[in-house]
């Protein structure tokens, strides 16, 4: 991931305008570090089956750091989780102004779409990324399970529509990172069955970071924890043990998926995943 992060500094967006907080302020989320999980998704595909491509990849790489770091942003603000912390630094409501955090927000968004514009692929698989990343993150993905976490907070739901919220809110992203990795490739039925891998990723990424809000300290996590008491997270609603159960459970099942993976597939990906599978149980 050394490369990668060479790229995203080299990459930066940049901004000519007369503003004198806007340009800093556009970068700061993105150089504050963050798991970078889903750029070393989309790589390991990339890198198991066609390790040439890799640099072309690390264009939708960045494009989904950048629209994951957006709705960070976005997240973080008054009207949403209010959180003063991210990534181990103030948010940038706090660093600066709601404004600048919700501009700020809307330009990685759309920058994002910018860089894959540009990356050096057939006019095709441009547009076959775009379109993945647009639907996944968009009204029919993230945006959704933002809009249905924020409208019932402090309205319990059920188990069934807790795990909507978050396939839209949290795994749909993770899994077209690896999907856009095997369209890179040109391996699109592969791609179906890693989307369906991602999604049950994300969902235990999501009942992981429910246990880690009640079990570490905002310190250790990098943001605010123990601030999910009245929003639909699976310790809330189910409490902390059957969550840790429920990711147990589902930790075992992509184990079992992993190991079922091609070796080259396999090679590139379980140094990463076993580490976030697991996480968990620390």
């Amino acid at each position: 991931m050394q490369k990668f992060e060479q790229f995203l500094l080299d990459n930066l967006p940049t901004s000519s305008s007369i503003h004198p907080t806007y340009e800093k302020a556009l970068g700061q989320m993105l150089i504050a570090g963050g798991k970078r999980f889903r750029p070393a998704l989309l790589l390991g595909v990339v890198n198991a089956y066609n390790p040439l491509l890799a640099q072309g990849a690390r264009h939708a790489a960045f494009a989904v750091e950048l629209l994951h770091t957006y709705s960070l942003i976005h997240d973080d603000l008054p009207a949403m989780d209010n959180s003063p912390l991210r990534r181990g630094e103030p948010t940038l409501h706090i660093a600066y102004d709601e404004v600048t955090a919700i501009l700020v927000g809307d330009a990685l968004n759309t920058y994002s779409f910018e860089i894959l514009s540009e990356a050096p692929f057939s006019d095709y698989i441009r547009v076959k990324l775009i379109n993945n990343l647009a639907k996944n993150g968009g009204l029919n993905g993230m945006v959704l399970g933002q809009a249905i976490d924020c409208y019932f907070e402090n309205k319990p739901l059920k188990l069934q529509d807790i795990k909507v919220l978050h396939t839209n809110k949290t795994a749909k992203l993770i899994a077209a990172s690896m999907q856009m990795g095997a369209i890179i490739i040109g391996r699109e039925e592969l791609g179906e069955e890693l989307y369906d891998f991602g999604i049950k990723l994300g969902l235990l990424f999501q009942i992981q970071d429910d246990i880690l809000d009640v079990t570490q300290s905002s310190l250790e996590a990098g943001k605010l924890t123990n601030n999910d008491e009245d929003k639909n997270s699976f310790v809330t609603i189910l409490g902390l043990n059957t969550a840790v159960n429920e990711a147990n459970i589902l930790a075992d099942e992509l184990n079992k998926e992993l190991n079922s993976f091609e070796d080259s597939l396999h090679s590139e990906l379980s140094p990463v995943l076993t580490k976030y599978i697991n996480r968990h149980k620390k």
